[in-house]
């Protein structure tokens, strides 16, 4: 992981309130408010006009196909979909970047809307909760680490170690199944749960991983094998090209203002959108600022 790095857990490595963070305090806050209306006032007018249904989108509530992922079914599916958000963001937004990881749930929330939107055109019902941001997160999260051990604890107790792709494809089957034999014959959802939106922030999640994530990026500990298409790579901005790096080594000074830079640019666009020369600079400033 970067954190790992001694010269970014220093005080010129730069603190910022996370992507993650907020999104979690808008889906409590979201949650708050729409408990507030259901308990106090007796009223649903959180979910009518917030909440996701056919019969709205149809008629012009564009702006629900991002605000009923701010809403909840209840403590459990909250603290579920939380829960989910910030283990898997804390271990993505190192390699994603603030700014891809804000893209990759807002498309989430829209495409599993519209998948959820397609399957139950003609039925009732609404749709609430950001379960769609936490299957883009697995499906990122199992595309990158499929192997690696994760060990939970059920009930607390008993501990048990499984694998990202397993839970992806365990998750993904019960989604398929339930979305072919429950919502696209009668619009009900199993256990109330929306397959449709999982299986929307799944094709989200293995898009981006497919078709944006760069292959030939490498984390600070060893190199991967994802590459962005040569059709899809950007140009590098006019107005801050890269520096031809006749940065004085023997300057502290200067060499921890460019390491900043670096550093602040990891935290936007991610690792991978680092030149070879920033990540060589990266490279030799490891040991010369772990210095004392």
């Amino acid at each position: 992981m970067l954190s790992d790095r001694a010269y970014m857990r220093d005080s010129y490595g730069r603190q910022t309130t996370s992507v993650i963070t907020w999104m979690l305090c808008g889906l409590v806050a979201g949650f708050v408010i729409q408990l507030i209306f259901r308990t106090w006032f007796k009223s649903s007018v959180v979910e009518q006009f917030a909440a996701l249904s056919a019969s709205g989108l149809r008629g012009g509530q564009v702006w629900t196909l991002l605000s009923y992922a701010l809403l909840h079914g209840g403590p459990l599916h909250l603290l579920g979909n939380g829960l989910a958000i910030f283990f898997l963001g804390r271990e993505l937004a190192p390699l994603l970047g603030e700014r891809r990881i804000a893209w990759l749930s807002v498309s989430a929330v829209v495409v599993g809307g519209l998948v959820w939107f397609a399957a139950n055109y003609s039925h009732g019902g609404q749709l609430v909760g950001a379960s769609a941001i936490a299957m883009a997160f697995l499906t990122v999260f199992a595309c990158l680490f499929p192997h690696r051990e994760i060990t939970f604890l059920i009930f607390f107790i008993i501990p048990i170690t499984v694998r990202p792709i397993w839970i992806l494809c365990v998750l993904g089957g019960l989604d398929l199944i339930g979305f072919l034999f429950f919502e696209i014959p009668g619009g009900a959802y199993a256990g109330g749960i929306a397959h449709s939106a999982h299986i929307g922030g799944m094709i989200i999640g293995w898009l981006y991983f497919r078709y944006v994530h760069q292959r030939e990026w490498r984390s600070p500990d060893r190199a991967s094998e994802i590459e962005l298409p040569r059709w899809f790579r950007k140009s590098r901005k006019a107005d801050a090209p890269s520096p031809a790096y006749k940065v004085n080594l023997t300057n502290r000074e200067d060499l921890k203002a460019e390491v900043d830079r670096i550093l602040d640019k990891i935290n936007s666009e991610g690792f991978g959108a680092l030149t070879p020369e920033e990540k060589r600079l990266l490279d030799e400033a490891k040991d010369l600022l772990s210095r004392r």
